[in-house]
């Protein structure tokens, strides 16, 4: 080890000097130690934050069999799903009709097949709700009508067979008497459900809270189905897929409920 003195210094000079360094090497090393404590607190802070992270990416909700239909479930519960195409309403009615369901279809080329699960017991408000919800999943939406007439039937009285000829891909033959719901207004509200925390959409009518929610209305000024997604996505913090699935085809504003 070499010491260097400075001869023009005494002795107590020469210590008081190397004192001094010895101070100021010491406050240096302890503060580095320092900076290195709170580097490595903030690395496990990090550690932690990716760990949550991959917890909530690993976390994927199963998706139910009528969510690939518009579905939406009644103010009392009950469920109504409808195809998203005229391959689905083929699939809907053949697959998931029973004989206590029914069917609702609007008065228009061009409308989702609804279904409502156990319809036969249903009350006035659950059909005027599925009514509406059939009305909007239609082209009246894309014409950005006001209203449309809707018609429900028993299953009975729906078949893919005709005695005059071929029956299309997603439509059907109706026999005897349909319940009609003239003047349907199109009308929907979408937002975060009350109990599966998920995106949904119902009927305009319906009495089921959404918390947030927009409300929502066809309108041929409105913004089309993407950009709409996009602007909802960011008022329920999802992703705009999410909405894509749901949010009837045709222009569509966001409306005082």
């Amino acid at each position: 080890m070499r010491i260097k003195l400075h001869l023009n210094k005494s002795v107590y000079d020469n210590a008081a000097a190397y004192y001094e360094l010895a101070k100021e090497a010491k406050k240096k090393r302890e503060g580095l130690t320092q900076a290195m404590e709170e580097t490595k607190k903030e690395m496990e802070k990090a550690k932690k934050k990716g760990a949550e992270a991959k917890k909530v990416v690993k976390i994927k909700r199963e998706k139910q069999w009528f969510e690939k239909f518009h579905w939406f479930r009644t103010s009392a519960g009950r469920l109504a799903v409808g195809g998203r195409s005229a391959q689905q309403n083929d699939l809907v009615f053949s697959k998931h009709t029973d004989e206590a369901d029914l069917f609702f279809h609007a008065d228009i080329q061009g409308a989702s097949a609804i279904i409502l699960k156990d319809g036969a017991t249903a009350s006035k408000e659950e059909l005027l709700e599925c009514a509406q919800f059939a009305a909007c999943f239609s082209n009246a939406w894309k014409n950005a009508n006001a209203a449309v007439d809707v018609y429900a039937v028993k299953k009975e009285q729906v078949s893919k067979h005709s005695h005059g000829g071929f029956i299309a891909t997603g439509a059907f033959a109706i026999t005897g008497e349909r319940q009609w719901f003239k003047n349907t207004k199109l009308a929907l509200r979408v937002g975060i459900g009350p109990e599966s925390k998920q995106i949904v959409i119902v009927p305009g009518i319906s009495e089921t809270k959404l918390s947030p929610e927009s409300p929502l209305g066809p309108s041929k000024s409105g913004k089309d189905k993407g950009a709409l997604a996009k602007i909802l996505a960011k008022t329920f913090g999802c992703h705009p897929d999410e909405l894509l699935e749901i949010l009837p085809n045709g222009k569509s504003k966001i409306s005082a409920r």
